[in-house]
Parts: C-alpha cells; structure tokens; sequence
C-alpha cells in the first residue's frame, strides 16, 4: 500500500471530479520543487492535491437527497413494534438509569447494576428518552419528555435513528473526498442507506450503530487530516520550501495554526468508539498505521530524501497525543459513575468481599473503576454460552445466521395466518457482493498502488479479523459484531463500481503529464457500458431492499409471504 493523491492538478479538478474515482491514486519518489520563485514541478503538484475546499453546492444538494431517503427510513414508523425487543430490554433501561442516576440502575432491586459495557451508546439511547419520555410498566415507571411526549419506543429508537442518519452523511462525503466523485460518495451512502442490516440497527436501541457511527467519523477525520497535512506541504513548497534541506529548515512552519488538528479529533471520536463498545480499539493499530503511511507519502511526493525516518521523529508525538486524547476521552465519558457513590464498585466499603477496591480520595476511584473493568473483561472472556441467533465470523458476509430482533403471529392480514419479523439481515444483493468486492479491490489496488483500496481493505480487516480470533475459543458471538466494518465493506463494493465505470486505468495523462488525456473512442464507450453496469446494480440493491423491507420493519405479512422471503430457508428462520 503506497501513500498518496490521486494524480489531479489543482486547476483540472473540478472537470475530473465526476470520474477521477476510477484512476489510480500513486506515488513514486518526487523530483524536487523546480528553482526560481518557488515554482512546484508540475507531477509534484497534482500528487499533492486534495479535493477542492470550496464549497460545492451540487454536492451538498446530492447529499442531502440521500440523507433524506435515509431519514425516512429511519424515522418513519419508528415507534413500532411497540414495547422492547431483543436486547432493548437492557439498553433502553440502562438509558435511563443513566439520565435519572446517572449511572445504570436496577430499579427492580433499587440499586446499579452490572454491567459489562461503557455508558456512550447508553448515554445517546438516554437521550432520546429524556426528550420524549420514557415509560416501564414492569417498573411503574412513567416520564414526560422535555421536548415532546411521544410514544416511549421513539424515544429510546431516537438516538440510534440519529446515529444511522449521520453515518449516511459521513460515508457520502467520506465517499465523494476518496473518490473525487460525488456521483461515487453518494453511491456509497445509497448503498448504505438501503442496507437492511444498518435500518435495523439504526430503529433499534442497540450500541452497535454508535460504534459504527464513531469509527467512520473517526476514519473520516484522518482522511481529513491527510488532505490538511498535504496542502500545508504544497503551501511550503509554493513558497520555496527546500525538502531536501536537513533538519526543521527542510519543513513546513510549525505553530497551533498547523497542528494536526483533524488527527486529535479522530483521536478523541476513537475514544468515544471504544467508550460504546472495547471493540473499537481493534481500529486503533489500523488508524495509527493509516497516519503514518499518508506522512510517509506525503513526505515521498514533496521529494524528502529520509521520509520515513522524518514522518517518525515529527509524527510519532502527534499520535501519541491523539492516543492521550482517546484513553482521556474513555475516561471522561464515566463521569457518570465518577462523580456520584452510586456506581457498581464504586465504593469499597459496599463490597466487603471485594479486597481489590479502595475508597482512597480520588485515586481510589479510578483504582475501583480498573477493577470494574477487569470483572467485565473477564466475562466477555468467558462468553461461550450457546444461544440460538450465534454464528460465526466465516459467517457474517455470507448472511449465515441473521439475529431475529422480533417476531410475531398476532393480527390481522386477511390470511389464515400471519408473520411480522424483525430481521437483522443484509440486503442480499449488496452483502454477497461484499467478498468479491473485496478481492476485487484488492486486486485493483494492488495493479494501481491505490492508497485508497489499502485504507479500505485495512480498515475492513480491522472490524472483521478480530473476531476469528477469538472464534477459536468458541466464543459467543453475534453477526452485528460487524456493524464497525459495515461502511468500509460498502466504500470497497464502491470502489470496485468506480473501477468498472472508469475510462481509462491510472488515470491516464498526456504526455506533457500536466493535463488530463483526451479520452478514445473505445475509453469513452467503457465509461458509458460502466455507468449503465453500475447504475443497474445500484437499482437492482434498491429493488432487493424493498422486497425485504417488510421483515426489516416488522411490517405484517400472510405467513407465505413471509416464508419466500427465507431464502435459506432454516438459516434464517
């Protein structure tokens, strides 16, 4: 995996940005900056460019129709079915317990409860109740909303809906900067959109659309980072910046202003990643990685004689800050159980049995909050009971085993018998396109030297590669274990469309190498068979959703219908 932009000039841009997705982003070592004025070699330009700043209105306009079908989705209907399903019955509890206690809160036994994930996720389900209301019969417990009182199912379903929207916005600007293609970014977020396994997750109050939600904005702050860090070096060398100079001479200008900004928020959004879920550390080793490879390039392309030994000395403290950030921003994120006496282990003197707690001032809190941790680790350790919806990583891709949120056979449907299912499942067309996808991605990227198919690719890794792991020890696991990898899997199907769609490979050049070539004949009617292949493809994913939308919603089928949708068959039943 090579480190750099796709071959673009500053000033053909905006004309390359509808298909620039297809050309190969490469890089070789760059000649130095041509002498007198500070002029820039023309091929050290392009590999420096970054998608243009400027505000794009169009783009935005295609955004916001995408994210609209999102919300619509999302939002319509949401109260339903009533009541919590599947795993709402510890999270949207917990929401509360957080909002009224702040911590969780057994109000059956009137007192907190354990629990063996961080409180983020927990926090944003709460937060929808707390504006709308919440109510438990169970524990004769009934409360307006600050905002508006709608049914108690809005409420706790409100965050994860939010969350759901705004991944759909990240992944088509994420989509549109990788690319330099809007029609590819918002690609990326229809395809997402219309993914029936994030709409069950983003109308159920589950964590795991948060951790989805913070890993991509994660990701996307480093790829804006990576565009920062790239301007700032092609604003030096404009100016006359010798990159063969030793030492800080050799550099840009330091100061606040030029800090890497975007990489301490992705620092801090990794931390609240890990503070939904401790699986979003598993993308840690991958951003780190990610940084250091785009510093290494960035340095490449300027003409550095010792890139990496330079992107190490000056980037190595920058991540060790980001890392500094995230721990603090876990940390902060337990100010709930920090702060009050009320929290599972937080005091000593509650747990005589316990030896490892201390109730010394201040110290003692964080000391007790480690042992907490520990306890919790290890019951995720020991997490090996059977349970009828487990599958296994091999599994994930291929729609092995789907999780049935909810199911019932009550009402009426004007047949004998009826079915209403919630089920966590895949759009079929999309998700078996994911390991060919994959592999084609791979294999694209590897002939191009693409940067962008190395990100996607290790970032996929990191949300899937894991849980084989742990696999060997007969773990317990669950298919939206994946959701973290949900968005890199779609940018990889994307990819590999933008690829088919392309006119030429490695974004061909004149021979001059300062404008774009003139397409043949043959280039151009590959671009219009491509566009019309990835244009049906995107239609036939949206006619697949719809027919499965049904049993994503829970909406109330004749039993036959229902049945024909169980294409593998007791696989999914």
């Amino acid at each position: 995996m090579t480190s750099a932009s796709t071959a673009q000039s500053a000033s053909a841009g905006r004309a390359e940005s509808e298909h620039a997705g297809a050309g190969a982003a490469t890089e070789e070592s760059a000649p130095p900056p041509t002498s007198g004025g500070g002029g820039v070699a023309a091929i050290v330009r392009r590999r420096l460019a970054t998608v243009d700043a400027r505000l794009d209105v169009n783009s935005w306009l295609a955004t916001a129709v995408v994210v609209a079908i999102a919300a619509i989705l999302r939002l319509v209907g949401l109260s339903g079915p009533k009541g919590k399903i599947f795993d709402e019955i510890y999270y949207a509890r917990d929401g509360w317990g957080l909002v009224d206690k702040g911590v969780e809160w057994n109000y059956k036994d009137n007192g907190p409860s354990y629990v063996v994930h961080p409180p983020l996720g927990k926090w944003l389900i709460g937060l929808g109740e707390w504006a709308f209301g919440y109510s438990d019969a169970e524990h004769n417990i009934s409360v307006p909303g600050h905002l508006m009182t709608t049914a108690p199912e809005f409420g706790w379903r409100f965050g994860a809906a939010i969350a759901g929207i705004v991944s759909v916005l990240l992944l088509v600007r994420i989509g549109r900067r990788l690319f330099r293609s809007t029609t590819l970014g918002c690609a990326a977020g229809l395809l997402l959109a219309l993914d029936g396994f994030h709409l069950v997750l983003s109308r159920t109050a589950l964590l795991d659309i948060f951790l989805l939600l913070f890993v991509l904005a994660a990701f996307g702050a480093l790829v804006l980072d990576r565009d920062a860090r790239r301007r700032r070096w092609s604003r030096a060398l404009e100016a006359g910046l010798d990159p063969t100079t030793p030492g800080r001479a050799g550099r840009p200008a330091g100061g606040w202003r030029n800090w890497p900004w975007w990489r301490l928020a992705a620092g801090v959004l990794l931390g609240c990643a890990c503070a939904v879920k401790w699986s979003g550390v598993y993308f840690l080793p991958a951003f780190a990685l990610l940084a250091l490879f785009w510093e290494v390039g960035v340095r490449r392309s300027a003409g550095v004689r010792r890139p990496w030994r330079d992107a190490l000395l000056d980037e190595v403290p920058w991540l060790a800050l980001a890392g500094v950030l995230m721990v603090v921003t876990y940390v902060a994120t337990w100010s709930g159980w920090l702060l009050t006496d009320d929290g599972y282990y937080r005091l000593a003197a509650r747990y005589p049995n316990v030896k490892e707690l201390s109730d010394t001032p201040y110290l003692g809190a964080l000391n007790n909050l480690w042992e907490y941790h520990k306890a919790a680790y290890g019951f995720h350790t020991q997490l090996d009971e059977p349970h009828k919806y487990q599958s296994w990583p091999w599994q994930w891709l291929l729609l092995g085993r789907p999780v049935a949120f909810y199911w019932s056979g009550d009402g009426g449907c004007g047949a004998p018998t009826c079915a209403s299912e919630i089920l966590l499942l895949g759009t079929p067309l999309l998700w078996w396109s994911f390991l060919p996808a994959l592999f084609g991605a791979a294999w694209i990227g590897a002939a191009r030297r693409d940067w962008r198919a190395g990100a996607i690719l290790l970032c996929a890794a990191a949300g899937l590669l894991p849980w084989f792991w742990f696999a060997l020890d007969g773990r317990t696991m669950f298919s939206f274990y994946a959701a973290p990898a949900l968005p890199f899997l779609v940018l990889a199907v994307v990819y590999v469309l933008g690829a088919i769609a392309s006119p030429a490979p490695a974004g061909a050049r004149s021979a001059a190498g300062d404008q774009p070539a003139v397409l043949s004949d043959d280039a151009a009617d590959r671009r219009l068979i491509g566009g019309i292949a990835v244009g049906a493809y995107v239609l036939l994913v949206a006619l697949c959703f719809a027919y499965f939308y049904p049993i994503f919603v829970g909406k109330l089928l004749p039993y036959a219908e229902w049945s024909a949708r169980m294409w593998l068959d007791g696989r999914w039943i």
